[in-house]
Formats: structure tokens, C-alpha cells, sequence
């Protein structure tokens, strides 16, 4: 073939980039070098960021010292501080600790954890089941197309929603964290995942391929079943197999509400619980139950219901009106559950909310963009999250702010979170709250899943200001919702939106 045909040809730049386009002149940018040298203050921040980094030289010591670990209004928390350690599963640890202080209440406890290596085991097999049927659904579809690609993107990810964990938790129920520990692959998923979605990009192209060659609906779900078996291998082998049975035995005080048959007081029994309540402190109430599916004990130790929570999301702009219920098309990872559905409404009807469900005793699951302004590896003031402890602009002498439905704009095309300005890149929970005179929230006290090591043993502050701006989500009970907003959740339609789309974009969880 001659070397000049296909030769690509020299495209004058005006052509790629318009007529406005205008190249860097070498002349004003040694000017600039220049001018910049010639400003105290230019060098000052020059020094301190190339020996330090952005963050540390622009932290704010005197305003981070304000922040203090103390609130009129807080949730008695559970002992210990869970870990996700290098995975996604920010949303399904979120949604457990939330149930924690509920079991912990109903056991009279001072302890408990879930296993979130069994809620991960499910998360994938569905994740993977909802894949392939979607694949199947948009095999019509080119390649090419938005809605192929963003499946294709990431088949199984470790990211996900309250609505996923609430789904997971109705279907398969839950398992105390010792029936089903954490494996090599739940602390640190990537390798796990790249197989997993490798295996499942195959199977995509096998279905694609068939619904081509004209295969009958039931050949294709033949496939598909088949496929899902090797997806359950890959994840016993990297998880290890979840518990059809248990056995659970556990420690509780005299207040525990469950069946008084159940229980049997013992003596000289370790103290892994609390004691009855009796000068004898050797004596404990042991609650014993023998072959528990995770259902049952769901059913008979947790009690949620996911029908008795709203998931309230606050993104505003003029594409995303205030008092719309939204779902998003291709999300939903339980096939046959609930949809994922969130109501957006303004930041004040969040905030309502969490304080009443805090004032209550409730824990609520929250999201936000914990990578806005948050000095983590500071050593001195490692778990402040405010608008006034990093001054960038200062540091820049240049006006760096957005409000947050300039924010909203700025990430709604976008497909990945690395792309977007802002969006809810992490869910922890909400466990108190210092309130201002007016009744606003001053500072949150949240419980995040980076262990007891990370940010204020284990916690973080969180200014109500940082909030307003960077947050976007809660999830609580129905009871702590005023008529109007419980009427808009119970009566609005679900508009199904793109995942690219105005509050779609905003608030997925990853």
C-alpha cells in the first residue's frame, strides 16, 4: 500500500478550535515569570507549597482550632469504628451503622458489627445479574452509544446507594461480622474487580453477539444463568461462601428485647456482653440462636424495613427543580426490588430531618464530597471538614468559590467522578449535631469507615456551612418529616433520568 494513502492531513488550528483561538505568546509569559517573582507574597506561597503541598500550606490553624469534638445532641454510638479499608463500600457500611444502633438498642449491647463482606458477596451477584440483563436490554444498542459504554465502564462496581444496601438487606438479611469476616479481596477490592468485571465484559460481548444471530429470549436467559454460575464461583473463591445457617450466641443485658426462651443466665461465662445487672457480675444473659438463616435474623434482631425511610437529596439549579422525585435508568442493582428513588428538595428540609432523627436517638445515613476542603493528612487537625480552615484562596490570591448549583452544572455531562467539579463521592453517618441559637446546625459529628486510626478516632467534624454546600444527601425515618415533604414522597411520580443527567450526575455514590 502506497505510504500517502490515509495520510492524515495538517488541520491549521483555527479550524480545530476556532477562529477565537489565540496561541500563548513566549514574550507575556516571560513577563509573567517576571511579575510573579517580583511579589513577597508570590514567593512566600511559591516556598511553602513546593516543600509542603497545597493543602498544608493553605490550612487555616486558627479557625481549625474552633472545631471541637463536643455536642448537645448526640446518638449513643456503638464501641468500635468499622473499616472499609481499600474498597467502595462506603454506602453499605453507612446504611449498617445505622442498623448497629438500632440492634445495639434491642440487645441492650454495647457492641456490634455486621458482616459487610457477606452484604459485599451479594452486592456483586446482583450487580453482575442486573448487568447482564441490561446488556441484553441495550444489545440494539452500538457500542459506541452512551448508555453501552457507561455499562461497559465498570460492570460490577464496588460503589453504590442507601437503595442498594436497603434492597440487599430486605432480599438476603444480614450476618453478625464473625459468621463471614473480611477476606484479602473485601480490604482491597481491585484485583477481585478486575476479574470480575473482565468475566462479565466477556459474557457482554457472548450475549450482544447473540441477540444478533437472532437467539430466542429463552436461549438468551439460558446464557445468562449459566454465566451467573461462574460469577458465583469467582466470588466464593474471593470472598469465600456465604452462610445459608448460623449459629449466633452473643452476651445481652437484662433490657434486650427478644424471647425470654432464647436466653439462659450462665455463670463464670466471659464477659463479652453485659452483665445481668446483679452485684454477681459474673452472671450473664446468654441469647442463643441455633441454625438462623440471615433472613431470620434480620427479621427478628433488626427489624428494618425499608419502606419506613425517605432518602432526601438537595441539588439545586434551574434543571433540577426542588420537589421532584427522581430514580436513575440503568442504577438499580436488585433485580425485581424497589427502584432507587430520592427526592430533591432544599438543604433546610435535609437538615430538619437529621436533627430530629439525632434528637430522637436515630443515626441517619448521609452522603457527601469528602474531598472538598478537608485537610485528612494533617497530623494536628486531621478531621475538620469547613469552609473557613483551607484558604486556597489566599494561598492563590485568586477567587476560587462556586456555588453549588454552579458546581451541579459544571459535572452534569460529565460520566466520570474524576471529571465532575463536585458530586457525592463518599456516605458516612450522621451521629450528632451542635445547633445554633436559631435551631440551624453549627457542627455534625459523623461516624465515617476509615477505622479508628483515621481523621478524630474515627469520627470527623463537619461544619454546617461544609454541609450546605458540599453535602447532598439523608436518609430517615418517615416519622422525622414534616406533612408536606412525607406527602411529596408518597404522591410524586418516579422520573427516570440518565445517569448523566442533572441529579442523577450529582448524587451517585462511587
Amino acid at each position: 500500500m502506497d505510504s500517502r494513502e490515509n495520510k492524515t492531513e495538517c488541520v491549521p488550528s483555527d479550524a480545530l478550535f476556532g477562529t477565537s483561538a489565540a496561541a500563548l505568546d513566549p514574550n507575556a509569559n516571560a513577563e509573567l515569570v517576571k511579575q510573579f517573582a517580583k511579589s513577597r507574597g508570590n514567593r512566600i506561597a511559591r516556598n511553602a507549597v513546593t516543600s509542603m503541598d497545597v493543602m498544608a500550606a493553605a490550612r487555616n490553624p486558627v479557625t481549625m482550632r474552633t472545631y471541637s469534638d463536643t455536642y448537645r445532641v448526640a446518638v449513643k454510638a456503638p464501641k468500635t469504628v468499622t473499616n472499609q479499608r481499600q474498597s467502595g463500600r462506603c454506602w453499605m457500611f453507612s446504611t449498617l451503622n445505622t442498623q448497629r444502633v438500632e440492634i445495639c438498642r434491642l440487645l441492650d449491647v454495647d457492641d456490634f458489627e455486621f458482616s459487610q463482606a457477606y452484604g459485599m458477596f451479594y452486592d456483586k451477584l446482583e450487580k453482575a445479574n442486573a448487568f447482564l440483563g441490561n446488556i441484553i436490554a441495550t444489545a440494539h444498542l452500538p457500542f459506541d452509544d452512551r448508555a453501552v459504554t457507561l455499562l461497559l465502564e465498570n460492570p460490577a462496581p464496588d460503589g453504590g446507594e442507601w437503595r442498594f444496601a436497603a434492597n440487599l438487606i430486605g432480599k438476603w438479611g444480614v450476618v453478625p461480622k464473625e459468621v463471614m469476616p473480611e477476606t484479602a479481596c473485601t480490604k482491597d477490592s481491585s484485583q477481585m474487580n478486575r476479574y470480575l468485571n473482565r468475566l462479565l465484559r466477556r459474557d457482554a460481548a457472548i450475549l450482544r453477539a447473540a441477540v444478533e444471530q437472532g437467539k430466542s429470549d429463552e436461549e438468551l436467559q439460558e446464557r445468562r444463568r449459566q454465566m451467573m454460575e461462574d460469577v458465583h464461583r469467582v466470588l466464593c473463591i474471593c470472598l469465600g461462601e456465604p452462610p445459608l445457617t448460623f449459629d449466633f450466641e452473643l452476651a445481652v443485658g437484662e433490657h434486650a428485647e427478644v424471647d425470654p426462651s432464647k436466653v439462659s443466665v450462665q455463670e463464670g461465662a466471659a464477659m463479652t456482653g453485659k452483665a445481668m445487672g446483679t452485684e454477681d457480675a459474673k452472671l450473664v444473659r446468654i441469647l442463643r440462636e441455633e441454625g438462623i438463616t440471615p433472613q431470620e435474623f434480620q427479621r427478628r434482631y433488626v427489624r428494618f424495613d425499608a419502606n419506613d425511610y425517605v432518602d432526601l437529596v438537595s441539588c439545586p439549579g434551574a434543571t433540577r427543580p426542588f420537589e421532584r422525585v427522581v430514580g436513575v435508568r440503568w442504577m438499580d442493582t436488585v433485580v425485581g426490588a424497589p427502584v432507587m428513588r430520592m427526592l430533591n428538595m432544599p438543604p433546610e428540609v435535609l437538615e430538619r430531618a437529621a436533627v430530629a432523627s439525632l434528637k430522637a436517638g436515630h443515626a441517619c445515613y448521609m452522603a457527601c464530597d469528602v474531598s472538598q476542603q478537608f485537610a485528612r493528612h494533617i497530623e494536628d487537625f486531621p478531621g475538620v471538614l469547613a469552609l473557613d480552615t483551607i484558604d486556597a484562596e489566599g494561598l492563590f490570591d485568586i477567587d476560587l468559590d462556586m456555588d453549588k448549583a454552579t458546581m451541579h452544572d459544571m459535572r452534569e455531562s460529565c460520566m466520570t467522578h474524576d471529571m465532575r467539579e463536585s458530586c457525592m463521592t463518599h456516605a458516612m453517618t450522621f451521629q450528632g449535631v451542635e445547633l445554633a441559637d436559631d435551631g440551624t446546625p453549627r457542627a455534625w459529628r459523623v461516624e465515617n469507615s476509615w477505622g479508628k486510626d483515621a481523621c478524630k478516632d474515627g469520627y470527623l467534624i463537619m461544619s454546617g456551612e461544609w454541609f450546605r454546600l458540599y453535602g447532598g444527601e439523608v436518609v430517615v425515618r418517615r416519622e422525622f418529616l414534616d406533612e408536606q415533604t412525607l406527602k411529596l414522597w408518597d404522591t410524586l411520580p418516579v422520573e427516570m433520568c440518565n445517569p448523566w443527567d442533572a441529579v442523577a450526575s450529582a448524587v451517585q455514590v462511587k
